[in-house]
């Protein structure tokens, strides 16, 4: 509440204007609170990919991922695989379409030939069509 000084009188008159702190307040903190809740809102398999330089293709709506990570652990989407079950876990993310092209990202630290047996996992498995995905460098653009 406000009061306006009159210099002609001797009483205080209220003044009935809103008072915009507490909104500003409140929303300032909730700038902060969605500020802090948006990055931790994107979850994802934390790799170190290679750069390429190479243009940009373009992918489906829902791709289909399969990470490899460092410690030679396998991750379809989100969710890690039992190192004897890759195909059965692919054939639930496709919904058992072959023709799905699966995205393989592997740490920059991944021996070539773990990458290639898991190539020849996907192969044996009757995936064929397979991307390998990496850092996009300045040049590529």
């Amino acid at each position: 509440m406000a009061i306006r000084l009159d210099h002609g009188s001797d009483e205080l008159t209220e003044v009935h204007d809103i008072n915009v702190t507490p909104f500003i307040d409140v929303m300032l903190v909730l700038l902060i609170v969605f500020m802090v809740a948006a990055p931790l809102a994107t979850v994802d398999v934390p790799v170190d990919l290679p750069a390429v330089n190479t243009q940009r293709q373009q992918r489906p709506d829902k791709p289909v991922f399969l990470t490899i990570k460092a410690d030679l652990s396998l991750v379809v989407g989100d969710d890690p695989v039992a190192p004897g079950a890759l195909a059965a876990t692919l054939d639930a993310a496709t919904a058992g379409n072959k023709d799905e092209r699966v995205f393989v990202r592997a740490d920059r630290s991944v021996p070539y030939g773990d990458v290639m047996q898991v190539m020849n996992v996907l192969r044996s498995a009757d995936y064929l069509k397979v991307a390998l995905v990496g850092l996009e460098t300045r040049e590529a653009k």
